[in-house]
């Protein structure tokens, strides 16, 4: 499964700070049961790469899985020889988003201004992480998509909930990042899977 494929069929991005390997399987089968189709794994949870080799081979075809807080070309290196398919970043990095698209992987560099946007859409990113979205607001991408090429897909990091998702969609937005609403240590798989029906919910009633 390809990103944008995956993006079509439910715009959230699963953000799985603190998995470990022993339950990431778990966790992403209730996922992908309520209709989520890509996660990532912060670099800095436990044996982040490990969680991601089970990932890409259990769900290989079905989910797009990569991962996040991705800082160094040698952390792209690792990602890919793990199967990861994104690679996704708080900063803009152009030779980290440079070495994810060598390796044939999409890059999702983090940005906060439209100077930040543009050096990632000059390094080659098509798909940029509005982070953290909390302290911005849907007017923030409704006003970048006046000026940024058409192709390139904005999405929403930080206090997305079921209740603004349709904003920051009218604005624009092709996706989001869904972190602790999500995803916690402490949640139960019922508990994981409730927040994840109700995310998917909000989505396909926003994009109605």
């Amino acid at each position: 499964m390809k990103l944008d494929q995956a993006l079509e069929a439910c715009g959230i991005i699963a953000i799985l700070r603190g998995v470990s390997p022993d339950e990431v399987i778990a966790v992403a089968q209730a996922l992908y049961d309520a209709g989520i189709r890509i996660v990532e794994v912060p670099l800095n949870s436990p044996k982040p790469f490990v969680s991601i080799e089970r990932l890409a081979k259990t769900f290989a075809g079905k989910m797009v899985v990569g991962a996040g807080t991705v800082l160094s070309v040698q952390d792209v290196n690792l990602l890919k020889e793990h199967g990861g398919q994104i690679s996704v970043s708080p900063d803009c990095n152009p030779d980290v988003i440079a070495r994810a698209l060598a390796v044939g992987m999409d890059p999702l560099p983090g940005v906060f201004t439209p100077t930040e946007a543009f050096a990632a859409i000059r390094a080659g990113a098509k798909h940029l992480k509005l982070f953290p979205a909390e302290v911005a607001s849907p007017q923030t991408i409704k006003a970048w998509k006046a000026v940024l090429p058409k192709h390139v897909k904005i999405h929403a990091v930080g206090g997305v909930t079921p209740a603004n998702m349709k904003d920051w969609l009218s604005a624009g937005a092709s996706g989001f990042g869904i972190g602790s609403s999500l995803y916690k240590s402490s949640m139960s798989l019922a508990q994981i899977s409730t927040s994840a029906n109700d995310l998917v919910s909000a989505w396909k009633k926003a994009r109605a």
